[in-house]
């Protein structure tokens, strides 16, 4: 007994001694507590502060991106302005060479038939005046010498009158001299209207394909203006449609769609981001097989909400889905079936369960292939499994829009 009472009162000693130890580690474990708390709330706060920055630089974002759009839509304005400009530009440059070919072709008419340079004529009338009286003396003179040889009574009164001759008279005289210096080239009037008419036929031509280049440009600015209004609402419905088919497909998780380049919305690519449940958010590129599939089907379906069509074809769709991905597929798929014609080409029992007609493939003969089709009634679904049709596999699965048998029979075939 004194042997147990002494081992007793060790083991007491000892407990006693864990106890200390235990509360003072309490103690120390409460001091961390406390730290940890102070340091939650720093944390906190800056989180705070970090996320009021970030929604003022959001907001700075959004101003700055107005402002682009804005100055954009400016540098549009004034670039279709500069592009009116050049238009009109071209178009006197085209009537000032029109022009300067007629004033070299007087010029150079001038110089064939007068002698004159007009280039380099410069007006002077005291030289006019003095060469207009010196013919009109030289005619006077030839009219007096013509007129002597009449008489001594008659030569003083034709001289009277012809020292004033008339100055058409003289442009007369002057006329017939030109006439008889040679030939004239009486074809160049013709080739001028001839070239004139043709300036005007390219002229016109020139402008029609201008104001025709011009109208297209702006039924192209309209197109894309509308394409992209069109495929902004279709995506945002596309959008949503994909995050709530994916969470149904997945039984949770988050998905999205993402533009490369929302400036360049036509042209640019478009980003596929899951999050499966219990794991983090990733490309579609680093998911598995299946979760590929499932994410390729929600995006499908979303699609397909957006807009139906009376007939779709799956070809094996279903192949890389396990069995609880396999339901979740039949349920979504069960959703569009009174909308839509679906023909699912696959192996698997259970997607072949829920179909109301099934064209299966035998080989009766070697090499001669055969299509064996049935039709589902709700006793003989419950047993596909055990399908014993000539069939030796069941390939295709058909989903009719309604139960009638023309619409069937020609969809099958």
């Amino acid at each position: 007994m004194l042997a147990r009472q002494t081992e007793l009162t060790e083991v007491i000693s000892t407990r006693r001694a864990d106890i200390e130890n235990y509360e003072a580690r309490l103690v120390m474990q409460a001091a961390e507590d406390e730290s940890a708390r102070n340091a939650i709330e720093e944390q906190t706060g800056e989180c705070r502060r970090r996320e009021a920055e970030i929604g003022k630089l959001v907001e700075n974002r959004t101003t700055r991106l107005e402002k682009i759009n804005s100055n954009e839509a400016e540098l549009r304005s004034r670039r279709d302005r500069l592009s009116e400009l050049q238009e009109k530009r071209g178009t006197h440059s085209v009537r000032q060479t029109q022009l300067q070919l007629q004033i070299e072709h007087l010029a150079e008419h001038v110089m064939e038939r007068y002698r004159v340079d007009l280039r380099d004529f410069r007006p002077d009338e005291p030289l006019h005046e003095k060469v207009l009286h010196a013919q009109l003396k030289r005619l006077a003179k030839d009219s007096v010498a013509a007129v002597s040889s009449r008489g001594a009574d008659e030569e003083t009164e034709p001289a009277e009158q012809t020292t004033t001759p008339d100055i058409e008279n003289l442009i007369v005289d002057l006329t017939r001299q030109l006439e008889n210096m040679g030939p004239v080239n009486l074809e160049a009037v013709q080739e001028y209207d001839e070239l004139e008419e043709r300036y005007r036929f390219l002229d016109g031509q020139n402008n029609d394909l201008t104001n025709s280049r011009r109208e297209l440009l702006d039924v192209i600015a309209r197109i894309n203006a509308t394409t992209k209004e069109l495929f902004a609402g279709t995506f945002s419905q596309v959008r949503s449609n994909f995050r709530e088919m994916f969470a149904e497909l997945f039984g949770g998780g988050r998905a999205d769609l993402q533009l490369m380049d929302e400036a360049d919305a036509l042209n640019c690519g478009i980003e596929i981001i899951a999050k499966p449940p219990g794991k983090q958010l990733q490309s579609i590129s680093l998911l598995s097989g299946g979760e590929r599939t499932m994410t390729a089907v929600a995006l499908l379906f979303a699609i397909y909400m957006v807009r139906p069509s009376p007939f779709c074809v799956l070809d094996e769709m279903d192949a890389p889905l396990d069995e609880s991905n396999i339901n979740r597929f039949i349920k979504v798929l069960e959703r569009f079936v009174s909308q839509s014609q679906f023909i699912i080409i696959t192996h698997n029992k259970r997607t072949i369960a829920k179909a109301d007609i099934l064209y299966g493939v035998t080989m009766e003969e070697r090499g001669v292939s055969k299509l064996v089709g049935m039709k589902l009634t709700p006793a003989n679904r419950a047993s596909t499994n055990g399908f014993t049709a000539p069939a030796k596999e069941v390939t295709q699965a058909h989903f009719p829009m309604r139960e009638e048998t023309p619409r069937v029979s020609s969809a099958a075939r």
